[in-house]
């Protein structure tokens, strides 16, 4: 089952307080909804623009919020499953990916794409600029074009449970493992440790 959540961020006009012998103030507009995502849900972004987060939560459902001051990019934040799936097809601005480990797919015209994953995850990425870097903390050999703009990197893991699969036509791809430290080992009391 596939759940498709479109978000389009073009607001339009925003509001603009204004007051008698006071200058315009920006005032925010905003909102938030949830929805339910069942566990093979793909959650789908179409035609979003401005800066895009999504990130992961120990929860099912997902959480949208919308935050647009006038004048300035609107802002989208997501909260998923760390195990959906995710499809955005973005216009301008940036998408960063925290946390999720489901199959990820995001096209984008002009920005950057960021990806922070879990250390342990096996992926098998193709991401690919057009006009910009490529960088990613997996192994995988990275390929420069001939003209020197563009960048392609491929990780092909035969044993990769999930796929990335990642354009930009103007701007950076980069892929970096969310490293987790390691915990202490235990601790020595003082009295342990002068022989006592």
């Amino acid at each position: 089952m596939t759940i498709q959540i479109l978000a389009v961020l073009g607001f339009g006009t925003g509001c603009l307080l204004l007051a008698a012998d006071e200058p315009k103030q920006k005032v925010p507009v905003s909102g938030t909804q949830r929805m339910d995502l069942p566990p093979d849900g793909t959650l789908r972004l179409t035609k979003s623009t401005g800066l895009l987060t999504v990130e992961a939560w120990d929860r099912p459902d997902v959480e949208i919020t919308t935050i647009k001051l006038p004048g300035q990019v609107p802002e989208c934040r997501i909260k998923a499953s760390a195990n959906a799936k995710l499809i955005v097809d973005h216009d301008f601005g940036d998408v960063n990916i925290d946390g999720l480990a489901g199959d990820i797919q995001v096209t984008l015209l002009q920005g950057e794409i960021l990806l922070h994953l879990p250390q342990d995850g096996r992926y098998n990425i193709h991401a690919r600029s057009h006009f910009g870097a490529v960088n990613s903390d997996f192994p995988g050999p990275e390929k420069r074009r001939w003209w020197l703009f563009g960048q392609r990197s491929l990780s092909r893991d035969s044993q990769a449970a999930h796929k990335l699969n990642l354009r930009v036509a103007f701007g950076d791809i980069v892929i970096l493992k969310t490293r987790v430290p390691t915990p202490p080992g235990p601790l020595i009391s003082a009295s342990k440790a002068d022989g006592l």
